[in-house]
């Protein structure tokens, strides 16, 4: 019954980090859209509510689902002596980190504040990307 348990959480799990990373790739790219819209326009006005609909009915939940499910399936696991979780976990807190940035951007952009570039919005959008690489390599691969 253990095993079942853990073999569903683990599921949910996977389905939450999907969701999580869709909406971290996908919310930097609208952010480099929103700053090409004109202050005010009916496209920025869009924007505003693409944003905040993905981070509030996507992104968040999503975060919070495998934050609880990815520690419950350590700590069932026994897993929180192993090096490559150490990593893992300081990645996971890194792109927690990004989605406070992310949360932060789309507050100023709410606001009709353009706080960077397009340009930096495209290459901010390739973090999440690098995050999630690293992780993927530590829970497939275990090197450590």
């Amino acid at each position: 019954m253990f095993e079942d348990l853990y073999l569903w959480i683990k599921a949910v799990h996977v389905i939450a980090v999907i969701s999580w990373m869709a909406g971290m790739l996908y919310l930097p790219r609208l952010f480099v859209y929103h700053c090409e819209a004109e202050i005010g326009s009916k496209q920025s006005e869009t924007f505003k509510v693409m944003e905040r609909r993905l981070l509030k009915a996507i992104i968040n939940p999503a975060m919070i689902v495998t934050w609880l499910a990815g520690l419950y399936l350590a700590w069932a696991g026994h897993w929180f002596t192993f090096g490559w979780l150490h990593v893992k976990l300081a990645m996971v807190l890194a792109l927690s980190a990004v989605h406070g940035f992310f949360s932060r951007w789309l507050k100023d952009f709410a606001a009709d504040r353009r706080p960077h570039s397009q340009k930096f919005f495209r290459g901010i959008n390739e973090v999440p990307t690098v995050l999630m690489i690293i992780i993927v390599i530590m829970v497939i691969v275990k090197p450590f």
